[in-house]
């Protein structure tokens, strides 16, 4: 199961499929070209424990550094994985 993305000019969001369903999504706003604020991050029920939230998390903070921009982790979710992932840091 891979983390997938999709973008807009303006927002994006990360998410996970399984058989076709989508059961993960973590969305977020372009903040200028250097940031991107993470708003929200839901799991469908029944996949709690799966880890799916981390994953969108570090496809994000892979994503980041990639293009060399920010992150913003205004969702409580994300917040609490930075704060718990000391190596996720170097982009906030």
């Amino acid at each position: 199961m891979e983390v997938q993305l999709h973008t807009t000019e303006k927002n994006g969001y990360f998410y996970i499929e399984v058989d076709g369903v989508m059961q993960a999504q973590m969305t977020f706003v372009f903040a200028g070209s250097e940031r991107i604020i993470i708003d929200h991050t839901e799991v469908q029920p029944g996949n709690e424990g799966k880890g799916y939230g981390k994953k969108m998390v570090s496809a994000a903070v892979d994503y980041a550094r990639e293009k060399h921009i920010k992150i913003i982790p205004l969702c409580p979710f994300a917040k609490s994985v930075f704060d718990r992932v000391p190596e996720f840091r170097d982009v906030l």
